[in-house]
């Protein structure tokens, strides 16, 4: 599935289930929420700290899809084009980075 059909799903889940989106402030925190239960996970399980038993069965593809979610709600509520802005991003990404990266000894 592209950007664009995404932000058309989750627009349908909303309509359908979820009866309005939440306002944007709202969405910012629950945002940050979720981008900090990804990062417990990556510290547990990653990372130099202890998983604890109860955090062991949570499921980082989840919490990522979570995101991702809570980012389309954002992008739809604004009237960004995702898809759109991901292309020029990658684009940018791609003439400004190559040889950046290609060129960095820490990366070899």
């Amino acid at each position: 599935m592209d950007i664009k059909n995404a932000q058309l799903e989750v627009d349908n889940w909303i309509k359908n289930h979820g009866v309005r989106y939440f306002n944007e402030l709202t969405n910012m925190v629950q945002l940050t929420e979720e981008v900090g239960e990804v990062a417990r996970i990556i510290a547990r399980r990653y990372g130099e700290q202890s998983e604890k038993e109860s955090d062991k069965s949570k499921d980082l593809g989840e919490e990522l899809a979570d995101v991702m979610f809570v980012v389309l709600c954002l992008a739809n509520q604004t009237g960004i084009d995702l898809q759109e802005a991901f292309d020029k991003k990658l684009d940018l990404k791609t003439k400004r980075d190559h040889d950046r990266h290609h060129n960095n000894k820490k990366l070899k």
